[in-house]
């Protein structure tokens, strides 16, 4: 058995490398698919730190009218908490949002002599709302307009003003999956034509060798073996190249990107995720020129 596995091996290998050029541009264009299906992994790590970024900013603001007491608006903290939907709720008192309010304008003296003038605190008490998922606000601000209870001791809801922010984010997050989806597709594809082409090409060249093999009775395994070690070969190769040249565009493009994404460390999600973006791309490799030679092997080998 470990004979004849070597001698498909040896022969795949032999098959590859007499077919240099289109090999050549098989593994090159294998190599590309599986770059851009990395890019796109280290993308979507981008893209969810830029959403968690925003999320963070992004929140649901409840203002209670001045007759409610701290009790009610305590009673209705709990109450929202419960909700599923919920990730957190921050209680702002009147006079927390009025110091608040005074240390972000202590540089704009009319207005900070103006507070200090009035008799009344004329700020109102706040819940932030902060949801699990930002496509949750408007079923948060939806259960809040449905409850009167709630709804009789509110002021004022700022859903209304930060929706259009929400509804962009969850717009941009859909079409980067879908091209992202699309973009793997066609590369993956254009790589699996390459792979189908190098192996018919090697099945024509050999065709009197196969039909030698076949009248010493050679079996199936043993003659389809070798091309399907192509479509391993030219899958391997693509995943070590891409990884190749990866890191080097990773490293020199990441404190560009770090400026964009606060807290992004994308250099050392790479490093610290290195071998399992590596194994993932070679799955992918593996598979895709397995696949490839398999459909070769079944509509060109006619044995």
């Amino acid at each position: 058995m470990i004979t004849i596995l070597s001698r498909i091996v040896r022969y795949g290998l032999d098959n590859f490398w007499r077919n240099g050029i289109l090999s050549t541009a098989t593994v090159v264009i294998m190599a590309l698919a599986l770059f851009v299906f990395h890019a796109l992994i280290l993308f979507g790590y981008i893209t969810n730190q830029a959403v968690f970024s925003v999320q963070e900013k992004i929140d649901i603001s409840v203002y209670f009218k001045s007759t409610a007491s701290e009790d009610q608006i305590l009673s209705v903290k709990e109450s929202i908490e419960s909700l599923s939907e919920v990730k957190s709720v921050e209680y702002v008192s009147r006079d927390a949002a009025l110091t608040e309010f005074k240390d972000t304008h202590k540089d704009d003296p009319t207005l900070s002599q103006a507070i200090n003038e009035l008799s009344a605190n004329p700020l109102l008490a706040s819940l932030n709302i902060k949801a699990n998922d930002s496509s949750k606000y408007a079923d948060i601000a939806a259960k809040l307009s449905a409850s009167s209870a709630i709804s009789d001791l509110v002021e004022s809801v700022t859903y209304s003003k930060n929706q259009g922010v929400i509804e962009r984010l969850n717009a941009i997050i859909r079409t980067i999956n879908r091209v992202g989806f699309f973009l793997t597709l066609i590369l993956a594809s254009i790589a699996c034509l390459m792979v189908l082409s190098t192996i018919w090409l090697a099945i024509f060249s050999n065709r009197e060798e196969i039909a030698i093999m076949r009248v010493v009775g050679a079996s199936n395994a043993f003659v389809r073996g070798p091309y399907l070690i192509q479509g391993v070969i030219a899958g391997v190769l693509g995943s070590i190249i891409s990884i190749i040249v990866a890191a080097p565009l990773v490293y020199y493009l990441s404190p560009s990107i770090e400026k964009f994404v606060s807290g992004l460390q994308l250099f050392n999600y790479f490093l610290s995720s290195f071998f399992i973006l590596f194994f993932y791309q070679l799955v992918f490799g593996v598979f895709l020129g397995v696949f490839a030679s398999y459909i070769a092997i079944r509509r060109y080998l006619k044995i």
